[in-house]
C-alpha cells in the first residue's frame, strides 16, 4: 500500500463518503459488459458465425476472469494501492469494447472482450469492494451494497442508447464509442481513490461489534464456513447470471421479446427494469442484514428469487408479467454481492478484505459456466430453457434452507470458537 494513498485519521470519517460516491461511479462505469452483454449476442453471432453456446463462452470467460484473478488482484491492491489498478481496470474494461468492435471469429471475441473487459471489471470490483469494507466496518451490508449497486444501477443509463445505436449505426460503432466513454469516466474516478489508514480499521471495527477475529486469507480457506460461503455463492450465482447472458435468447424463444410494453419494446424495457431492481437490492437487504442478521436476510431474499423465476415461467406467453417478474428475480439475486462479502468480514476480519473476497468471488466464475455455456448447452439439448428454469428454481430453494440452518449455526459456532 503506497504511503501517499493514506489519509490523515482527521479526514477520515468525512472523506470515506467521497470513496464511496466515487467507487459507485467506477463500478457504473464497468458495468456495461456484463449487463448489457445480451444485446451483443445476435450481433457478435452474425459477426463471427459462431453459435450461440461459442458466443456465450464469451461470457463466461468475461466472469471467469473476473472472479478466478480475484484473489491475485486483490493482493496486488493489498501491496500497490487502489488508485493505479482501479485505473488500470477500467481502461483495460473500456479497450475490451474497443478491441471487440473489429474481430470476425469467436477466437477474437474470446481475446477481446472476454479477456480485456474481465481482468479490467474484476480489478475494479474487487478492489472497490475491498476498499468500502475497509471504510465502512460499522456499516459493511450498507456500504458494500451501495457499491454493487453501481454495477447493477450503472447499465440503467446505458441499456436504452445501446441498444438504439445497434439499431442504427451497428454493433461497432456501439462498442467504440461507449468503450471510449465508459473506460475514460471510470478511469477518471479510479484516480482519486485511496486507502484508510489501518488505525482507522481497527479503532472502527471494535467499536462496531462486528468483527470477528482476523483471520489469515490461508487459514480462512481451511474453514468449513469459508467453503458453505463457496458453494451457497455459486448456486446463487448461477441464476442471476443465466438471466444476464440468456435474456435475449430466451425471450425470443418464448415469442415476447419484440412485443411493445408500455410503448417500448419489451426487451430493453425489461433490461432496464432488471438493472433498476439489481440496483436497489443491494443497498436494501445490506442495510436490512445490518439490522436483522445475514443470514435471516439471505432466506428472505434467496426465496423470493425462486419464487419470481417459478412465476416468470408460468406467464412466460405475457411480456408485462414476464418482464415484471424479471425485475423480482434481481431484486432477489443482486443483493449477494452485499451478504456475501459482509458475511465473510464479519467472520474472518477487515484485514486482507480484499484478498479474502477474491477467493469468495472466485464462486461467480463457476457461476458464469453454469448459467452461460451450461445452461445454452442444456436448452439445445431439450429444446427448452424450461429444465434450465426448474434447475435454477430448485438451487435458489436449497441455497435459501442452507443459510437459515447450517450457515447460521456454523458460522456462530465458529465465532464463538475463535472468540475464546
Amino acid at each position: 500500500m503506497s504511503v501517499t494513498e493514506v489519509l490523515p485519521v482527521h479526514r477520515v470519517v468525512p472523506y470515506r463518503w467521497v470513496q464511496l460516491g466515487l467507487g459507485l461511479i467506477a463500478m457504473m462505469a464497468i458495468s456495461s459488459p456484463q449487463y448489457v452483454w445480451t444485446l451483443f449476442v445476435k450481433p457478435f453471432q452474425t459477426a463471427t458465425g459462431g453459435t450461440l453456446p461459442a458466443i456465450q463462452i464469451t461470457f463466461s470467460l468475461l466472469v471467469v476472469l473476473q472472479t478466478w484473478l480475484s484473489p491475485f488482484q486483490g493482493w496486488l491492491i493489498e501491496r500497490f494501492g487502489a488508485r493505479f489498478l482501479i485505473t488500470l481496470g477500467c481502461i483495460l474494461s473500456g479497450m475490451g469494447w474497443i478491441f471487440s468492435a473489429g474481430i470476425a471469429s469467436v477466437t477474437g471475441l474470446y481475446l477481446t472482450y472476454g479477456l480485456f473487459c474481465g481482468v479490467g471489471t474484476g480489478i475494479v470490483y474487487i478492489g472497490i469492494v475491498g476498499l468500502m469494507l475497509k471504510w465502512f466496518p460499522d456499516r459493511r451490508g450498507f456500504a458494500t451494497g451501495i457499491v454493487a449497486a453501481g454495477y447493477g444501477f450503472g447499465a440503467i443509463l446505458t441499456t436504452f442508447p445501446i441498444d438504439t445505436m445497434i439499431r442504427t449505426s451497428g454493433h461497432q460503432t456501439t462498442l467504440m464509442t461507449f468503450g471510449i466513454v465508459l473506460g475514460g469516466v471510470g478511469a477518471l474516478a479510479g484516480l482519486f481513490m485511496r486507502q484508510p489508514p489501518e488505525q482507522i480499521i481497527a479503532l472502527s471495527a471494535a467499536g462496531s461489534g462486528l468483527q470477528g477475529t482476523n483471520v489469515a486469507p490461508a487459514k480462512m480457506l481451511k474453514t468449513p464456513v469459508f467453503w458453505l460461503l463457496f458453494v451457497m455463492m455459486t448456486m446463487m450465482s448461477t441464476g442471476g447470471l443465466m438471466v444476464i447472458s440468456q435474456f435475449a435468447p430466451f425471450m425470443r424463444s418464448f415469442g415476447i421479446a419484440d412485443l411493445t410494453v408500455f410503448g417500448m419494446a419489451a426487451l430493453p424495457f425489461a433490461l432496464t427494469l432488471d438493472r433498476i431492481t439489481n440496483g436497489l437490492t443491494r443497498p436494501f437487504f445490506g442495510w436490512v442484514s445490518d439490522h436483522i442478521g445475514r443470514e435471516n436476510t439471505m432466506l428472505i431474499a434467496f426465496s423470493l428469487e425462486a419464487a419470481a423465476f417459478f412465476l416468470m415461467l408460468t406467464v412466460r406467453d405475457n411480456a408485462l408479467l414476464f418482464a415484471l417478474m424479471s425485475g423480482v428475480v434481481f431484486f432477489g439475486w443482486g443483493e449477494i454481492f452485499s451478504l456475501f462479502p459482509s458475511t465473510l468480514t464479519d467472520t474472518f476480519g477487515a484485514k486482507d478484505a480484499t484478498t479474502k473476497y477474491g477467493f469468495l468471488y472466485m464462486a461467480q466464475g463457476i457461476g458464469s459456466v453454469l448459467g452461460g455455456p451450461v445452461a445454452a448447452s442444456l436448452h439445445d439439448a431439450t429444446g427448452s430453457w424450461i429444465p434450465v428454469f426448474i434447475a435454477i428454481i430448485v438451487m435458489d430453494v436449497v441455497t435459501a434452507v442452507l443459510a437459515l440452518f447450517v450457515l447460521k449455526p456454523m458460522r456462530a459456532a465458529y465465532l464463538a470458537m475463535i472468540r475464546t
